[in-house]
C-alpha cells in the first residue's frame, strides 16, 4: 500500500506498489512472490504503465480509453472494498498530518470489514 497527495494520478504510483509486495500465502506450493496479472482500471492505460509491467514480466488487464470495457467480477470486489472502506469518514477524507496514524485507522476498519464478513459467514 502506498500513501500520495490527493492529485496524483493512478498510473504515476503504480511503480513502487510490485515491488513492495509480500510473499502471498493461500495456495498449495511455495508462496508467490511478485504479482502476476493484475487487474486495473481505465486510468492505467499510458505507456508507461505498460513498459513498467514488461520490464518487471508482468501481464495483467488494462481496459483501454475510450472503449465500453465491462468491469470484471475481480475488479468489482476491488472497487466493492474501497466502498466500504469509505464508509468511514475518516479515511474518505484524510485529515491525519501523520502517516502511522492514518495506516491505523486504514488497518482498523479492514479488520472491522473482515469481522463483518467473517461473522455473517457463521451464522
Amino acid at each position: 500500500m502506498e500513501l500520495s497527495a490527493a492529485n496524483v494520478n493512478d498510473h504515476l504510483m503504480l511503480a513502487p506498489v510490485p515491488d513492495r509486495v509480500h510473499p502471498l500465502r493461500g495456495r498449495p506450493g511455495p508462496p508467490r512472490r511478485r504479482i502476476e496479472n493484475p487487474i486495473t482500471d481505465k486510468g492505467y492505460d499510458c505507456p508507461r504503465v505498460y513498459t513498467e509491467l514488461r520490464q518487471r514480466g508482468i501481464t495483467g488487464y488494462i481496459p483501454r480509453r475510450g472503449t465500453r470495457d465491462k468491469v470484471t467480477a475481480d475488479r468489482w470486489i476491488v472497487e466493492q472494498t474501497i466502498a466500504l472502506i469509505h464508509q468511514h469518514w475518516r479515511l474518505t477524507v484524510r485529515w491525519e498530518y501523520r502517516t502511522d496514524i492514518h495506516y491505523g485507522f486504514l488497518n482498523h476498519v479492514a479488520s472491522l470489514i473482515c469481522w463483518r464478513r467473517l461473522s455473517n459467514r457463521t451464522r
